[in-house]
């Protein structure tokens, strides 16, 4: 800060030299020596202008032999180092410069010759005494010194002494570089002029506290739009206040609701029910369906005891109502009756006050029990006759991976081997000893590697069931066979289809064409059903007759896709090889073979026919599979299997008694719910994608429009017979297939 005639020059913010003159200083770079002046009233100084030759003395110039130069210390002092220039030498140029201690005491100084290259440096004690001039000065140096201001440092140098004092009070003060003071100086200097600085070629960026910042930025900014859409919410929810019951409390974002309780309910009709509502029932019974059907209208909470699922609970409905028939209705401990009863006093008016006597009080302890999930009932189960020896067999016999017909077969033993352990174990002759081998074949403990024979002795290799390489993919199979005596297959296929009946009026829509798989796989019904078809490993399927077999593979499909969209999912929308997980590789382990959905739709129901693009068939000749396959194809099974799509046919258990004419149902709803369109302006028929993948089954399409007449409404028979008549061309067109699953 400076400027002309008599004022201060500092040069620079740093604490460089600042001379006092008549003139500008040219360039900054004056190198004045001069000795120091003592004042008569200590208030004043002198300096000179080495060029001019010219002093001040209280703003006014006069001329003196002697050279005062004049410095400006920093605020700080200590270990401060200063230089300044002499430019008025005409030979070379020279710098003098000189450092203090922190009592603003000279500690040294130094002559450097800029052209010679010489330097001369004079050290200073710190306790060296002063001359007469210096102490004076010394002694009329203001008592502010705190800050640093009005200190005077002097220094004698070849004659010459070099004078330095602070800066007025009243001039601005040098700033030290961003960084160099300590915190509390750099944040009273904060409102400065920040420079910016390049930052090193070794500076690191610290990313968790680059991270910790974006956090804490979204935080705040969500919760800034969250607090926003509370109060827009809050405004817009003013209209709408709670009545003067309610009490509404808002705590730290939750808001509680608190309704005191009241008789408004009584007054709209609606019967509060203290008791239990309970009742019997069977699957695919009429009776028991409008039963639960009236009680789901009216709200009426309920607990069906199905014994179709709980086998163990018929016992308790013959004690309680002297026969096995249901529905049979109980509020709280006391019989109701059946559907008569409660449409008997539906229509007399007098339900409602009914249902408050009987209900009005707490459930007894002697109601009808609810249903305990997550236990079996308690079976008599007999274990196989077979179990003692075939457990000594898969202990004793050498299970090794061995080369046969070129083949390395995995798991296997000889036939000679185990006629060998039986013979020892049983201390018997071969021949029985084979005999044995054969009865376990039969009952599907051990197989021949190939399927060529039951058993015989030699080197033939045979495996036990378990070790069969399908067996990964069967879904009833828990770790081990079931070795218990097989059950007959045609009971074991009665009940499956009960419980998947009762899941079906509890989890479906009322025209089954949507299932809550989520709630299939929650429930009680749906875990017994995974018990129960670990009965299939091992039954009998070649006992069942042709109507018991038609319902048994019609049921098993079924069940299958249900377990196998509950597992491993539904490939949706997926294309071929995404649907092959699903229908191809989700097996079930029945009578002691694998059978996936592709194999029983088209090697059992279809007679080993192709599927639909595909040049292969399902079973390989002398597959044990075909003994199953029907003769000839029925086409109405096409209307009976739900493959768990939005376009398939709606999903049914059938009954071996009935089996034919329910598929003939199942045809005429499926043909009159989307099935099959006649657009009598266009002479079009429309039909489900499924009858183009199965024409070969329907025949024609002239014999299939003459075969479908047979399961069509009477509207749509109108049409299509009028179509037949005259004579005309008939436009088949196939619909698009909705592969979504029908959930």
């Amino acid at each position: 800060m400076g400027g002309e005639y008599g004022n201060v020059y500092p040069t620079g913010g740093d604490g460089r030299i600042t001379q006092v003159d008549g003139e500008r200083p040219w360039k900054g770079t004056l190198n004045i020596h001069g000795q120091r002046k003592q004042l008569e009233n200590g208030e004043e100084y002198s300096g000179e202008n080495v060029r001019m030759g010219e002093k001040i003395l209280n703003g006014n110039l006069f001329h003196d032999e002697e050279k005062i130069s004049v410095r400006y210390a920093s605020e700080k002092i200590s270990n401060s180092f200063y230089s300044f220039e002499d430019s008025n030498i005409g030979d070379h140029e020279r710098k003098v410069s000189c450092s203090w201690d922190e009592n603003g005491d000279v500690i040294a100084t130094s002559d450097f010759d800029l052209e010679k290259g010489e330097a001369s440096v004079e050290e200073r004690d710190s306790e060296q005494p002063m001359t007469g001039k210096q102490d004076e000065i010394q002694n009329n140096l203001p008592e502010n010194d705190v800050l640093g201001e009005n200190i005077v440092a002097s220094s004698k140098m070849k004659g010459n002494v070099v004078r330095v004092i602070h800066p007025h009070s009243q001039f601005p003060k040098p700033e030290a570089p961003r960084g160099i003071l300590n915190s509390s100086l750099e944040d009273e200097n904060s409102n400065q002029v920040q420079r910016s600085r390049s930052l090193p070629e070794n500076t690191s960026v610290d990313m968790p506290a680059i991270g910790k910042f974006i956090r804490e930025k979204s935080n705040s900014f969500s919760a800034a739009i969250a607090k926003r859409l509370s109060s827009l919410k809050d405004r817009e929810n003013e209209d709408s206040k709670p009545s003067s019951n309610v009490t509404e409390f808002n705590l730290s974002g939750l808001k509680v609701i608190v309704k005191f309780k009241n008789n408004d309910d009584h007054d709209n009709g609606k019967v509060e029910l203290k008791g239990r509502i309970s009742f019997f029932s069977r699957s695919s019974c009429r009776d028991c369906s409008a039963v639960r059907s009236f009680f789901r209208e009216r709200g009426l909470r309920f607990v069906e005891i199905n014994i179709d699922v709980y086998p163990m609970r018929e016992k308790e409905l013959m004690e309680r109502t002297g026969s096995s028939s249901v529905p049979q209705i109980f509020f709280n401990e006391k019989l109701f009756g059946g559907l008569v009863a409660l449409n008997s006093l539906r229509n007399s008016g007098m339900l409602e006050r009914r249902l408050k006597e009987m209900l009005e009080r707490k459930c007894p302890d002697d109601a009808p029990a609810r249903p305990v999930y997550g236990f079996d009932d308690v079976e008599e189960e007999r274990t196989d006759e077979m179990i003692g020896i075939i457990r000594v067999l898969r202990q004793r016999l050498p299970i090794q991976d061995r080369l046969m017909k070129m083949k390395i077969v995995k798991n296997c033993f000889a036939g000679s081997e185990m006629v060998e352990v039986i013979i020892q174990q049983l201390d018997c002759g071969r021949k029985k000893a084979i005999e044995v081998g054969k009865e376990l074949a039969k009952k599907h403990f051990i197989h021949h590697v190939f399927g060529e024979n039951e058993f015989e002795d030699g080197n033939h290799l045979y495996r036990f069931l378990e070790h069969e390489p399908f067996i990964p993919k069967c879904f009833n199979f828990r770790g081990s066979t079931n070795d218990s005596e097989p059950k007959s297959a045609a009971m074991v296929s009665q009940r499956l289809a009960k419980i998947m009946s009762a899941l079906l009026e509890s989890y479906a829509s009322e025209d089954r064409c949507h299932l809550d798989y989520l709630g299939i796989s929650n429930s009680e019904e749906f875990r017994r059903y995974v018990n129960l078809a670990q009965e299939l490993q091992r039954v009998n399927i070649l006992a069942l007759s042709a109507h018991e077999k038609l319902a048994f593979f019609l049921n098993l499909y079924n069940g299958m896709v249900i377990h196998g969209v509950i597992r491993i999912g539904h490939p949706h929308p997926g294309g071929v090889m995404d649907r092959k997980v699903l229908y191809s590789d989700f097996h079930y382990l029945v009578g002691g073979h694998p059978y996936s959905l592709t194999t029983i739709i088209n090697g059992i129901l279809r007679s080993n026919r192709r599927p639909p693009y595909s040049l292969l068939k399902p079973f390989a000749t002398g597959d044990k599979r075909l003994e199953l396959a029907f003769p000839k194809v029925n086409p109405l099974i096409h209307m009976g299997l739900c493959n768990g799509t939005r376009s398939s046919p709606t999903v049914r258990f059938y009954t071996p008694q009935g089996v034919e004419a329910e598929l003939r149902g199942a045809a005429r709803e499926f043909f009159q719910s989307g099935g099959m369109e006649v657009d009598l302006g266009k002479r079009t028929v429309y039909f489900s994608g499924v009858i183009k993948w199965f024409s070969v089954d329907f025949g024609e399409e002239k014999e299939i429009l003459k075969w479908v007449m047979n399961y069509l409404d009477a509207t749509k028979a109108g049409l299509l017979t009028h179509l037949l008549g005259d004579g005309g061309p008939i436009n088949i067109v196939y619909k698009n297939y909705d592969w979504s699953v029908n959930s």
